[in-house]
């Protein structure tokens, strides 16, 4: 690519976006599973992110949702002109976000010694599996290999097997959650000092957080360190699913008393026999008996029959029916881009709502766009 000269001089932000980070501007550079995802969030809520793709190898397609509602510039970080424009992109930046093995940034000149120097204020945001340092740092691994680390996966499944819980609890939660609120937090601070900075997020990291809780109790001596041996983990009867006449599941999480007991009642369950809730030494017997009563009706006649009742209990649904729910249709959180039906933006903001975001654009599509409005010339 030809050489384009600029100047650092940061100006005022510009875009068509809506929503409550519509003057914030992110560099996305290109690549899989948690820092796409966190760039798709930001700029579901209105950021402006320009991606950074490389040439070569297959175009984004429609269905290819966590690449929606970003720009691309396709630039070859090995060449010098494209290198100067990637940084040029950098200072003008209020938020950085790269996912790759460390050390790979700073090999190419686009680490964060080389960009604070240009911009001072900028957020740097790096998402890894195992971290930044460490002994794993530099090894590779997947979703399910990080949840694995963290005590997570040995504590989910049933007591033959640990159960794989897609990648939506070490990429996306444990990684690109915990991204997002780091370098948002990380802007609030540059913002208040001039001072921008690192922001380090390992998906075991995140993972062991979102199981502070459970680490609570196990080091507190309340928590079996075995599947299916805890209230939340398969063991409890009032906290379970259960299979219905026509092959479909339901799941009831009555744990507190006043929701246990309107389900007893309701299903006209022996009062000697669910009597004591807590008594452990009979939830064995007592999943058996309320697997026989689920076996009764289907699914959706045990929704109606407690349709009144204030239980703790929802019907199990596969995807096609989770999208075609009355309560999901009503929240709105599906919508259609480029006929792929996806999530829709999410949190909802009473005061500043995110506009409907476009779909993944292809490589290179909007070079001339995105050197224009962050005033590249």
């Amino acid at each position: 690519m030809k050489l384009l000269t600029f100047n650092f001089y940061k100006t005022m932000h510009r875009n068509n976006h809506t929503g409550p980070l519509a003057d914030i501007r992110v560099l996305e550079f290109s690549g899989m599973g948690p820092a796409p995802f966190c760039g798709m969030l930001l700029a579901d809520l209105g950021a402006d992110v320009v991606r950074i793709d490389r040439a070569g190898g297959e175009d984004y397609k429609p269905e290819d949702v966590e690449s929606r509602g970003r720009e691309s510039i396709v630039l070859d970080l090995k060449d010098s002109d494209d290198l100067a424009i990637a940084k040029a992109l950098a200072a003008k930046a209020d938020i950085l976000i790269e996912g790759f093995r460390p050390g790979v940034m700073e090999r190419i000149g686009l680490g964060p010694d080389n960009l604070f120097a240009i911009n001072p204020a900028l957020v740097y945001g790096r998402i890894t599996g195992w971290g930044q340092t460490g002994p794993l740092a530099k090894k590779a691994g997947h979703d399910l290999n990080y949840l694995a680390l963290t005590g997570a996966l040995h504590a989910m499944g049933t007591k033959e097997k640990p159960a794989i819980p897609l990648n939506l609890v070490a990429d996306f939660g444990g990684g690109s959650m915990y991204l997002m609120m780091g370098i948002l937090s990380a802007l609030h601070h540059a913002r208040n000092s001039g001072k921008g900075q690192v922001v380090d997020a390992a998906m075991t990291d995140g993972v062991i957080s979102l199981m502070n809780m459970i680490y609570g109790d196990f080091n507190a001596g309340t928590w079996n360190d075995e599947r299916e041996s805890n209230v939340i983990d398969g063991a409890a009867p009032f906290y379970n699913v259960y299979q219905c006449a026509d092959k479909k599941w339901i799941s009831l999480a009555c744990i507190e008393a006043q929701f246990y007991q309107a389900f007893t009642n309701a299903s006209e369950l022996s009062e000697a026999e669910f009597s004591d809730q807590w008594q452990r030494d009979t939830w064995t017997a007592r999943i058996k008996t309320l697997e026989q009563l689920f076996l009764k009706k289907t699914r959706d006649s045990w929704i109606e029959f407690f349709a009144d009742q204030d239980i703790c209990i929802a019907p199990v649904l596969n995807m096609e029916e989770a999208q075609t729910h009355p309560h999901n249709i009503a929240r709105l959180s599906f919508q259609t881009i480029d006929k792929i039906k996806q999530a829709n933006a999410m949190p909802k903001m009473s005061s500043t709502p995110p506009a409907t975001p476009f779909g993944a654009h292809p490589k290179n599509a909007d070079q001339k766009q995105i050197l224009s409005r962050w005033s590249i010339d």
